[in-house]
């Protein structure tokens, strides 16, 4: 489990950052494991968040014999509140193409009252402004401006955005650039790592930055940082040894 102390790590750095370190462990393939660039941050002004996936499916494009209702809201912070946050929302479009909009104000000011740090939805947004005052990140295809017949379908059960799969309580970063999923296995050294990570890209990016740098002196500059980086991955193979 991750302690405060390594969520606080996580939400300082970016989540390329957090891409490189889990690179380092070689567990998975490099071009898996997070978001496409059909989903994008809402507000890219905002720093990182970092939370466990509290997922659903959702849509909106037609009437239900139901009603019009986001009644499985309730059932959502629920199923989030019987283990320790913070939480994402995270909701998958049935409607292809999207046709409204899957939260507004109120949604979002309901997840965040409920230790909710960010919302991410494979369809739409709205009520933009409102929910820039909140200060909550969001992630989204597209914005329209109504939300239809909203309905959300089925709850905790795995769901695709962007090209990720995202199951009930996977570990999600996420910034302006995108969102990535931390494998839990891994997750307490990958926030231990990132700080020493960008420190060893410092090595050559203060070199870059410094007065007169000559072809020689940049080489050598990344001999140190790649040797630094090697001590990483180290570290991470000696923790999934001892995992």
């Amino acid at each position: 489990m991750l302690t405060q102390e390594h969520f606080a790590l996580l939400a300082k750095v970016d989540s390329p950052t957090v891409a490189n370190v889990i690179e380092l462990f070689g567990i998975r393939s490099q071009v898996a494991g997070y978001a496409n660039n059909t989903l994008e941050a809402i507000y890219p002004e905002l720093p990182p968040a970092v939370g466990y996936a509290v997922t659903a499916t959702f849509r909106a494009g037609y009437p239900s014999e139901a009603g019009s209702s986001y009644g499985d809201m309730p059932k959502m912070i629920e199923q989030a509140l019987q283990v320790s946050g913070p939480y994402f929302a995270v909701f998958q479009d049935l409607d292809e193409p999207t046709r409204a909009a899957t939260y507004g104000e109120v949604m979002a000011t309901t997840f965040q009252a409920f230790g909710f740090v960010g919302l991410i939805t494979s369809g739409a947004g709205r009520d933009i402004e409102q929910v820039r005052r909140l200060g909550l990140p969001c992630w989204a295809s597209s914005i329209v401006v109504s939300h239809g017949y909203p309905q959300i379908v089925d709850i905790s059960i795995p769901v695709m955005v962007g090209g990720l799969r995202v199951h009930p309580g996977d570990l999600l970063h996420a910034d302006a650039n995108g969102i990535i999923e931390i494998p839990q296995s891994i997750a307490p050294c990958v926030a231990e790592l990132c700080a020493p990570f960008i420190q060893a890209e410092e090595i050559t990016l203060s070199y870059l930055r410094a007065p007169n740098p000559t072809v020689a002196g940049y080489g050598q500059a990344v001999g140190e940082m790649q040797t630094a980086m090697a001590g990483l991955r180290k570290r991470a193979k000696a923790f999934l040894e001892g995992a």
